[in-house]
């Protein structure tokens, strides 16, 4: 009987498919690789086993001017023979550092020491002191992983206080750094004095438009770390400039309309008692306004919360007044909050990272374009002008 040439083409096609399939032939087993869900950039530091190999004949032809710290996480150390692929004192990871003048190499360079090729695929965070980031532009430092395929785009991008390494350790032996680090942009909807995460791509994106930027900065002390205030970008040298303080974090999240959560603390006037306004939901928009070659910004800012807490004693529960009193305090403490940040990016640094160049360019497109070249000297100049309101919509289960 013959095959109906439907069901004929149909077979050869599926056969020419599976003949010019390769299949993973030249795959290798994740059990066969070392994962590292870590990268640190700090300035150049030889460890003792680089000095002691060094002088034994281990040295290659190199610059010393970065060390880099890889995290690995092994599959299970306690099936392994090899004591470098152990976490010390029984961690879930552990660090591994070298020294050089470029990364790739580096990382090649793990391939004489370890039985197990570095892979990328799972990296979650990469830390860069501030330290090697005032010395050597981002571009420069992240060239190798912007262009590597192993490593994702989504990887977050922090900078530290003191050294990267120091940021990639821990005193809880279950814990791992990488994802202790990552884990805390999560919890930006209670706080905003946590950035908007940075990855890898949309740092390379604002890097390529040109813009100055922030990284959320990390301070660590002893194995114990915490989200600490952000440090400022350059955008023609993309180099760290100077920091802002959690403060200042706080101030420009009321300019960026990003307060998913967080609080406004005042003091009573009679008794110097704590009153803590909780946000709950915010919207603002940053106004341009172009008249001839004049260009200004108005921000305008709502803010609804929660009067949360009070250590007034006795308390002045639904009293209208007392609200509409504590409503303007936290409003005074809130533009109090935008003026400092204001006054540290326009005066002190003169660079936009809070999102005013970019609300140019979407409402006058030809102005930007005449700006755009010198823009973060433009901005320090420019006129900028503020209106918070702040509404109490509930005072809590106490008073219900």
């Amino acid at each position: 009987m013959k095959m109906p040439w439907k069901k004929l083409i149909l077979f050869s096609v599926s056969l020419c498919m599976l003949i010019t399939q390769t299949g993973c032939w030249s795959s290798k087993e994740i059990e066969d690789l070392g994962v590292y869900v870590a990268l640190g950039i700090d300035v150049p530091e030889q460890t003792e086993f680089e000095k002691d190999v060094n002088a034994h004949g281990g040295h290659y032809p190199k610059e010393n001017n970065i060390t880099a710290t890889v995290q690995i996480v092994p599959k299970d150390s306690s099936k392994s023979n090899s004591q470098q692929a152990s976490p010390a004192a029984g961690k879930s990871y552990f660090n591994e550092q070298l020294t050089g003048d470029s990364l790739l190499e580096i990382f090649r360079q793990f391939a004489l020491r370890r039985d197990r090729p570095l892979i990328g695929h799972h990296l979650k965070v990469i830390v860069v002191s501030q330290e090697i980031s005032r010395k050597y532009s981002l571009e420069q430092l992240l060239d190798f992983v912007l262009r590597d395929n192993d490593i994702r785009p989504s990887c977050l991008v922090v900078v530290s206080d003191e050294k990267a390494i120091d940021a990639l350790h821990s005193n809880d032996p279950s814990e791992i750094p990488a994802f202790y680090l990552t884990g805390l942009v999560d919890n930006s909807y209670l706080s905003n004095k946590i950035m908007p995460a940075v990855s890898l791509a949309k740092l390379d994106a604002t890097m390529q438009s040109g813009q100055s930027f922030l990284l959320q900065n990390v301070i660590s002390y002893k194995g114990e770390h915490k989200f600490s205030g952000a440090g400022i970008y350059d955008s023609k040298s993309k180099r760290l400039i100077g920091t802002l303080s959690q403060v200042d974090l706080e101030g420009l999240s009321w300019i960026q309309e990003r307060p998913k959560g967080g609080v406004l603390k005042t003091y009573d006037d009679r008794t110097g008692s704590t009153i803590v306004y909780e946000i709950k939901r915010t919207k603002g928009k940053i106004i341009p306004t172009v008249h001839g070659d004049d260009i200004s910004f108005h921000v305008k800012v709502e803010s609804e919360g929660w009067f949360m807490e009070d250590w007034t004693v006795p308390e002045v529960q639904g009293d209208e007044g007392y609200i509409h009193k504590l409503e303007k305090d936290f409003k005074k403490i809130a533009e109090q909050q935008v003026k400092q940040a204001l006054d540290k990016i326009q005066h002190k640094y003169k660079v936009d990272v809070g999102g005013f160049g970019e609300e140019l360019r979407i409402k006058y497109p030809k102005v930007w374009k005449k700006v755009k070249p010198d823009w973060d000297k433009t901005f320090s100049e420019i006129p900028i002008t503020y209106d918070i309101k702040i509404k109490i919509k509930n005072q809590g289960s106490s008073t219900e």
